[in-house]
């Protein structure tokens, strides 16, 4: 597993998923990270740790054009802009899920060792990916 630290692009898997985005045209990128979430979603099997970390990475995309997102990795994201992604927000929801439910290599391999501050970044995630409710609107009268 190349990986050097717990962010979702802190792996050269999700490096090298950053490359891609950039090497396509403006107008494939979306569906790319649409084509990335679902391959998650829809392996029933063994998920291997790839797939899961090129999932991981596309969710940190559209995480970072939510409300409270961070940015994206200055050096590993993706360089090229991205178009609006946010309506992908339940897919990505979805695949984070996946990757956090057996059988998960990359879960699997975060189990092995101090998985934790990793599994409080998919948290994050989750967190910003999960529309908020609206406030309720104070009346006036």
């Amino acid at each position: 597993m190349g990986t050097w630290d717990v962010g979702p692009f802190d792996n050269d898997t999700a490096a090298d998923f950053s490359y891609t985005l950039d090497e396509a045209a403006a107008d494939a990128r979306a569906g790319i990270i649409h084509d990335t979430l679902t391959r998650v979603i829809d392996t029933a099997g063994y998920l291997e740790a790839s797939e899961s970390e090129e999932a991981v990475a596309a969710a940190a995309l559209i995480a970072a054009q939510c409300p409270e997102g961070e940015p994206t990795d200055p050096v590993y994201g993706p360089e090229g802009s991205l178009p609006d992604l946010t309506s992908l927000r339940d897919l990505a929801l979805q695949a984070l899920d996946r990757v956090m439910t057996e059988p998960s290599e990359l879960l699997d391999l975060w189990d092995e060792s101090d998985g934790g501050p990793w599994r409080a970044h998919i948290r994050n995630l989750r967190d910003v990916l999960t529309p908020q409710p609206s406030g309720e609107q104070l009346s006036l009268i």
